[in-house]
Parts: structure tokens; sequence; C-alpha cells
């Protein structure tokens, strides 16, 4: 494991000086993007009495986070009051205020383009919003997650536009977020973070300021070895999950039923991780960053076979689920065209609001291809907007007996906690479970179809 050098001396003014800062937590620290991962870090940086600043272009976001009103589920809503009420914590749209933050963290979104390319263009456009006010003694630090090479590729040149030096007069390093949207153990605070330095004294400073709030700071050789693990931890995960799906579509064939078979597999002690099938691969992460290693791989000559067919798996099992509730109607003489479906869970994991890159936006869009009639239910989406590639648009209904009784096949694309779904055996026609949800329900097992 590498370990962090102290390679700053009485001599590096600014470096010294900023470090003292850091670590007395007289530092402001500058947020740029409140979303996912920028709010929940803004609020652990602003718990330990850093004076925290956050920087967004959607002004309902920022009047938000100023009047104290939280929309994040992992944040929780009295500990931003008190630090908006306490003065420790504000937001602005205002970029030329980044000259007032000591540390600025770049937190914005890192989205694929419709050829499932990088588009790092809010990346780069907060780096020349940093530029433009950029002055000695500052750190930055990219939290968004992007192809290795991004940090010193992309964001160095623009800040060293100014003519300011890196490691010397500004410090400039990467550490990947690793948020996990609904995780009850894991959070900001004691999740582990990995960071690395474009320079050692970059490195230094990095790790003086998240040891301030994370348990466990992994040091690591480089920005671009940061880069490189963030997307190996999602590329891990799309692999596996893509070899569990591809498992459950011979299971169909083959007449078996894929939960018993994992379940039964991960009760061995060693050499297995388990991985559930399901519906399709959702989330800013397991969707998307697998592609910007594939993308930046096309540089030196080299085709990552592994991960372009995990993600065509990944994308096969969305149309293998509309196929199994054409299956499931045909079994009671019905079709998909004019069929009433009604959708249970339309996030990408369950117990969240989240429903960035969700498979359900895109068998919602399938069904309705095919004529389906679609209503959902989902108690922590009231509204599905178009966004990125779907056009869906639609309102929660409430999960009535009626609903139930008369959708002509009840779909569970995410499996909420709050969800009797006992219940919904019990009024539904036909269920498609696309997540194992009803493995507890004794009574009306014959309207199940799982996956």
């Amino acid at each position: 494991m590498l370990t962090v050098k102290q390679v700053i001396t009485d001599q590096d003014v600014q470096a010294k000086t900023l470090k003292n800062k850091i670590e007395s937590h007289k530092a402001q620290v500058g947020v740029i993007g409140l979303g996912y991962v920028g709010l929940p870090l803004a609020v652990e940086k602003g718990k330990v009495g850093f004076k925290v600043l956050g920087f967004d272009i959607n002004s309902k976001r920022v009047d938000q986070v100023n009047a104290g009103q939280n929309y994040i589920g992992d944040v929780k809503d009295i500990e931003l009051q008190e630090l908006v009420q306490q003065g420790t914590l504000s937001a602005t749209t205002d970029f030329s205020r980044l000259a007032e933050c000591d540390v600025i963290i770049i937190c914005v979104p890192t989205p694929l383009t419709i050829t499932r390319d990088p588009d790092i263009s809010y990346m780069k456009n907060s780096a020349e919003q940093i530029a433009k006010s950029l002055r000695p003694g500052q750190l930055v630090t990219l939290e968004s997650t992007t192809y290795p090479g991004t940090t010193e590729e992309v964001i160095l040149p623009i800040l060293e536009e100014t003519g300011l030096k890196v490691g010397r007069d500004f410090f400039l390093a990467f550490s990947p977020e690793r948020v996990d949207p609904g995780n009850k153990r894991f959070s900001t605070k004691n999740t582990s973070k990995v960071v690395g330095g474009v320079t050692p004294a970059c490195l230094e400073i990095a790790y003086a300021l998240y040891t301030q709030t994370i348990v466990n700071v992994v040091p690591v050789s480089s920005p671009a070895a940061a880069e490189m693990t963030k997307v190996f931890e999602n590329t891990y995960r799309a692999i596996n999950i893509a070899l569990v799906n591809e498992l459950m579509l011979l299971c169909d064939r083959m007449g078996l039923d894929i939960w018993e078979i994992v379940e039964a597999a991960g009760t061995k002690p060693f050499g297995i991780q388990t991985f559930w099938p399901g519906p399709g691969v959702g989330g800013h992460c397991i969707p998307i960053d697998p592609f910007y290693l594939t993308w930046k791989a096309r540089e030196y000559d080299f085709h990552t076979r592994f991960i372009e067919l995990a993600g065509e798996i990944n994308v096969e099992v969305s149309y293998y689920v509309v196929n199994r509730v054409i299956r499931a109607l045909n079994e009671e003489n019905k079709s998909l065209k004019d069929a009433k479906i009604f959708v249970l869970g339309v996030a990408y994991k369950k117990d969240i609001e989240d429903v960035r890159e969700s498979p359900a936006l895109k068998i919602i869009e399938l069904l309705r291809k095919n004529g389906a009639n679609i209503s959902y239910h989902d108690p922590f989406v009231p509204v599905i907007e178009p966004h990125g590639g779907s056009t869906v648009h639609l309102e929660s209904v409430a999960l009535t007996d009626e609903a139930l009784a008369q959708a002509d096949c009840v779909l569970i694309l995410t499996d909420h906690s709050t969800v009797d779904y006992e219940r919904v055996a019990a009024k539904a026609q036909v269920i498609v479970d696309t997540r194992n949800a009803t493995k507890e329900v004794r009574e009306n097992r014959e309207k199940i179809r799982k996956i």
C-alpha cells in the first residue's frame, strides 16, 4: 500500500499554509454540483466544522439548499437544516465566488453521448469556471467518475492556462466518489476513499483533506490510478451482473429457477460473490462507467471485449422481460396489444427515488411500442419525467386492489420494501416478477411468473 510522504516544507509557503488551513478546519470548501454525490459530501464537510459553499447551475436546487430543504435520500433532513441555520453551509449559482474557496471539489455528472462516448462537458465547464478565478493556495479535486487520464489530460491544462503551476501554486487531485444510494450500512464517512495527486505535494494536501471526514483514505500513485480504480470497480459489477443475467436466460430455456441456483451457489464460503439477476442495470455508474474505459482503451488499440459483451447482455435482458410479459399474457389467451400492464417500481434499485438509467424506463418504452397501456406505482417516484433517451412521462397511481385486479399483468421491476407482495399476489391476475420480490408469498403462486 502506498504511503503519503511528507514532502511539504516551510519553504513551500502555499502548500504549507493550505494544509494547515485544512487540518485546522479553517479552509473554506466549495462543492460544484449538489446532486447525489455533492450534497452528501458538502454535509459531511460541514459537520466537522468546514464552512462549505455549494455551486450549481440549477437555481431551484440552490434555493432548496439555502432553505434547508433536503432532496437527497442519503442526507438527513435535520443535519442539512442545522448546517444551513448555523451559516456553515450555503449554495449559489454565482461561480465567481469560487475565488473565496480554499478547496474546490468537482462533483458533476459524467453521462454518455447518444453514441456511448464520454460526455465530459460538465467537468470541462467546471474547470473553466475555476480557472477564471484560480489563485495561489487552492486545492482542486475531481470526484466525477471518468476515464483514466482525465485529470491530467483535460483538467490540468485548463487550470495551467492561468500561468499558475501545479504542485507549487495550486494543487490538483482525483478522488472518485463511492456513493451507494440507499445503503444503510456504508455512507460517505465510512466508505474507504481512494485519492491520487498530480504531484507528491498535491497528494499530501488532498490526503489531509479527506482524512478530516473519511475513516479510511487510500492513497495511490497518480490520478490515473485512482480513475482506473473507480471504473474497474463498476466494470467488475457490470460483468458479474451480465454473467448472472446470461445464466438467467439459459435457465429460462432449461426450465430451471435462477433464484434457487444463485442462492444455493452463494452458500459456498469461498470463491464466489453473489450477484442477482434482474431486468437490466441502472443508476449513474454501472451502465455508464465501463464504457468510459472502453472508449479510452481504443486510444491504445485495445478492445475491451468482456466489457462490451457485458453491456450487450445487460441491455438484452430488458428485451427478455418484455418477451416474458408476452408469454405470460399468451398463457392467459391475451395479447400485449391493448393489454393493461401495471408496473410496480421504476427506480433503478429498491427503496430509493433514483431513476437514472433505470431499466424500467426502457421496458416501459418497449411495452408501449408494442401497444400496451402502462400505469405504474412507485412510492419513491411520484412522476417520471422524460430525460436522456427516454420519452416516458407518467405519474404514479395508488396501489389499490382495483388497480391490481384490473391489470392484465402486474410487472414487478423494483422490489421496494414497502409493498405488500402477499396482497399483490392475492389481487393480481398475472404477475411477472423480475426481482424475486414474491419469494415469501405462500398463496396464489400459480399467478406468478419469475424471470
